[in-house]
């Protein structure tokens, strides 16, 4: 009898360590390959039969993907990685930590789990969170993920999150971002193509929590997401290293504001750096309305393009009265001025010259600029005819900025960085 258990323990004991060996030799090739061509490793996993190619293959490019986008999970050993599109729609580490400083508490629920960047991130400033996800894998791996990030209180639920805020116990905010691709793939942007449908749930969530976050796409219109949103007290647009990156639309149960109440939301944005501190610009679309800015036809020294997050807001007068400068036109979103703005939320140029918009001018600046960074607004063409018009190719230390000033007229202003 003793001779059994001590073959059985023995059996038991080669299998754990070939499954450790195996574990061993999977991440030793991971580490070895991390910056190989997945598509051509694929082609060669004929050559590695004692490899599981196609898990290899897919942390790999898991990897690759969330090495700049999100460097905690990358620098964590052991997460695992899911199928390449729920990586791709993940949020990245800088726009999930600033949704993570919005609200704090004692429990969330994100509605719509994924990979779970956002998850974990939101999970710092409360004491305990529901990770709801309809798609069996993606549980599994947050199970696994969330020991490996150590999140001290959780639970997991596989279902669609129209079936769980049905039985859901109430929570101090609720977060959703759904799913903006059809089923062909192809991205989506109107709240009524997006699922679940979140104008449709925002009653059922408000029942739940005081407050709902909801991300949609940046290419949503404003205007139309508050209107199927009338629940929307705040929108924040966050831009990342100048690219406008989400939309977060925050729902209070208690809204009383009146029937103008779109014309009082507070509107924040935001353009995030990595190296560089924050811009934030925000306003009401009232403050907006009321701008009176003065136009001009002539340049100053200075010439300020307002970043990616504010040209999403539409605050286009305001920041010109917010920082005491002139605008071209009201369809030219440039602005100028004298005085040096260094606190100027976008990019800050210092004017070299201007130029008209004839043959002799556009001579001139043939023979000046063999390169240039070339910028269109409120122009006849277009940022390609331009260059195709001057032969000016792209790049250099050079900016070029073609537009129509207050009385119609057509201008090119060179420039160069101050930021």
């Amino acid at each position: 009898m003793c001779n059994f258990f001590f073959r059985l323990l023995h059996k038991t004991y080669l299998c754990q360590t070939n499954i450790n060996m195996d574990r061993i030799i999977t991440k030793r090739f991971i580490q070895e390959h991390l910056n190989d061509d997945v598509i051509q490793l694929g082609l060669q996993a004929k050559r590695y039969q004692d490899i599981d190619m196609a898990f290899v293959i897919n942390q790999i490019a898991g990897l690759q993907k969330i090495k700049e986008k999100v460097p905690l999970f990358y620098q964590s050993d052991n997460i695992l990685f899911p199928k390449q599109l729920s990586v791709e729609q993940s949020s990245s580490e800088i726009t999930a930590k600033y949704k993570s400083m919005l609200f704090h508490g004692d429990r969330f629920a994100d509605l719509s789990g994924g990979f779970g960047v956002d998850f974990y991130f939101i999970s710092q400033n409360f004491r305990s969170g529901l990770y709801i996800e309809r798609d069996e894998e993606l549980c599994k791996l947050a199970a696994h993920n969330f020991e490996v990030l150590k999140i001290p209180q959780y639970e997991i639920h596989q279902t669609k999150s129209e079936d769980y805020l049905d039985n859901m116990p109430e929570v101090d905010l609720i977060y959703i971002d759904p799913h903006r691709r059809s089923e062909t793939g192809k991205k989506t942007v109107l709240i009524s193509d997006c699922e679940p449908d979140v104008a449709l749930l925002a009653e059922k969530m408000l029942l739940k929590s005081p407050v709902v976050m909801i991300k949609l796409s940046p290419m949503l219109d404003i205007h139309q997401a508050i209107k199927h949103l009338p629940q929307t007290t705040e929108v924040h647009i966050v831009a990342v290293d100048n690219e406008c990156k989400e939309v977060l639309l925050i729902l209070n149960r208690n809204n009383t504001l009146e029937s103008d109440r779109n014309q009082h939301i507070l509107i924040k944005t935001s353009n995030l750096h990595k190296a560089k501190s924050e811009q934030i610009f925000d306003f009401t679309f009232d403050e907006e309305k009321q701008a009176e800015p003065a136009f001009t036809d002539e340049v100053g020294r200075y010439l300020y393009e307002p970043n990616a997050a504010i040209m999403k807001s539409g605050a286009f007068k305001l920041i010109a009265t917010r920082f005491n400068l002139k605008k071209f036109h009201v369809n030219t979103h440039l602005y100028t001025g004298n005085n040096l703005i260094d606190d100027f939320p976008g990019r800050i140029m210092q004017v070299s010259a201007v130029y008209e918009n004839n043959k002799t001018d556009i001579k001139k600046i043939k023979e000046k600029f063999s390169k240039a960074n070339v910028t269109t607004r409120n122009y006849p063409i277009s940022v390609d005819d331009f260059r195709k018009k001057t032969g000016i190719k792209d790049g250099g230390h050079d900016y070029l900025f073609a537009l129509k000033t207050a009385s119609g007229k057509n201008i090119i202003i060179s420039c160069n960085k101050t930021n």
